[in-house]
């Protein structure tokens, strides 16, 4: 039953409850009060009767004087009777009906008007919350639009503004900020949160990020010298260390990126999807230095370790971080090549820019034996939050099985790759079927 209509039965329940425990005390016939009456008239004659008796047994009275006396009394107990209804009646007020009446009437009309004029009517009409899995835009997309986060986030920065001294609702502010896309904004409020925490590194390197969104993604000027100053502060930073290595492999010192790199590699937990996703960069630098194309080698951004993913937390608490645009479809084997791999054989599917680093924008690892594999890459699984899938104009979806389970490509691994496609490109068919020489 929808939320309307349940609303209302129960409204209308509960008035009729109300309505009855009012209206039947007021219908309810009383006795009249002639029995009780009555019992007390007797009673007082019977006292009055025993006492005579007794003034007559002690002398003080005469036979006739009692006898008068009993007389009397007799006399006045038979009056008070014909005054006293001798049977039991009931009163119906015609009062109490007249007010039955107006209660059933006019009690459901005002409780109807105040519930207008006090309560939010409209309420049972907003729309339902989106589920996990269709929830907030990712970090970075510029997608959060439910009208309860962005009146969240309009009501903080109206907080701040009251009380600028805040660093932690500035931060938080910054934050929410870039999760919307509003980098400009997110800039300004992360500048006043690093005037009052100066030496915070994570606000540091949050602060480069937002500004390198505002300048194409590009991490030189700004951003890298307040990537330097926090891996001053802060030198085992992971979020820090993953962006100066994408500084230096920028400008292409492909020797410090590699440096950086291998020290972050040390900071996550060994054969971790992180640490193969930090080999893969490694690779990609290390090739640059024998002579590959510096654009196909040159990452942009770098993957950020599971420590850093934690920093992220106070966003996600404004707007939880979900599945964002990506691509999707079926992996599969060539029955040519199906006899080369074998069950446990890794299985790696990634997304990368089709145009400049060959760095994964999203990748997902399995089993070869789990084939034929659907699949879906979305923002959520990106290395870096400022280099999605949802930010490349196009990607290539590539599937490899290894044999040795590594992240970077060796001589005899299994491939399949797609043409470049739009971000938000559904039902690709990936076909392995090529030998890595």
């Amino acid at each position: 039953m929808s939320t309307m209509p349940l609303f209302w039965l129960s409204a209308f329940a509960l008035a009729v409850v109300v309505l009855i425990a009012l209206v039947r005390p007021l219908l309810r016939k009383r006795k009249s009060e002639a029995p009780e009456d009555e019992a007390a008239a007797t009673a007082i004659f019977r006292d009055h009767k025993r006492q005579l008796d007794a003034d007559f047994s002690a002398g003080t009275l005469s036979a006739s004087e009692r006898d008068a006396a009993q007389t009397e009394l007799v006399s006045r107990f038979g009056g008070e009777l014909a005054t006293v209804p001798a049977v039991a009646t009931t009163s119906s007020d015609p009062s109490r009906w007249i007010a039955a009446l107006v209660l059933v009437t006019t009690l459901p009309i005002v409780a109807l008007v105040l519930y207008v004029v006090l309560g939010n009517p409209t309420a049972m009409n907003a729309p339902a919350a989106p589920p996990a899995s269709a929830g907030a835009a990712p970090h970075g997309s510029g997608d959060v639009t439910d009208p309860q986060i962005v009146a969240m986030i309009d009501r903080l920065a109206e907080k701040m503004k009251a009380n600028p001294d805040d660093p932690k609702g500035w931060f938080l502010l910054g934050r929410s900020y870039f999760k919307m896309g509003r980098y400009d904004e997110a800039v300004a409020a992360l500048a006043e949160a690093s005037k009052r925490m100066p030496d915070n590194a994570v606000l540091l390197a949050d602060q480069a990020e937002a500004i390198a969104m505002t300048q194409g993604q590009k991490l030189a000027g700004r951003p890298a010298e307040l990537l330097k100053r926090a891996l001053e502060i802060d030198p085992d930073d992971p979020k820090t260390i993953a962006m100066s290595g994408a500084v230096a492999a920028e400008r292409g010192d492909a020797d410090t990126a590699i440096k950086l790199y291998q020290r972050l590699k040390t900071l996550v937990p060994p054969n971790s999807e992180e640490s193969q996703q930090i080999d893969q960069v490694i690779a990609e630098l290390q090739a640059s230095r024998k002579g590959a194309p510096a654009a196909a080698a040159t990452p942009r951004t770098a993957p950020a370790a599971a420590p850093a993913a934690a920093n992220a937390a106070p966003a996600a608490s404004v707007a939880a971080a979900a599945a964002g645009a990506g691509v999707s479809g079926r992996v599969e084997i060539d029955p040519k090549l199906a006899a080369r791999m074998a069950p446990g054989d890794t299985l790696f599917i990634y997304a990368r820019n089709a145009e400049g680093s060959r760095m994964p924008l999203a990748i997902m690892r399995g089993t070869a034996s789990e084939l034929p594999k659907a699949f879906a890459l979305t923002d959520a699984m990106a290395m870096m939050p400022a280099q999605t899938i949802s930010l490349a104009k196009s990607v290539v979806v590539e599937a490899r099985i290894s044999k040795a389970g590594n992240a970077v490509a060796q001589a005899g691994d299994l491939r399949g790759t797609s043409a470049p496609v739009a971000p938000g490109a559904s039902n690709l068919r990936i076909v392995i079927d090529q030998i890595v020489p």
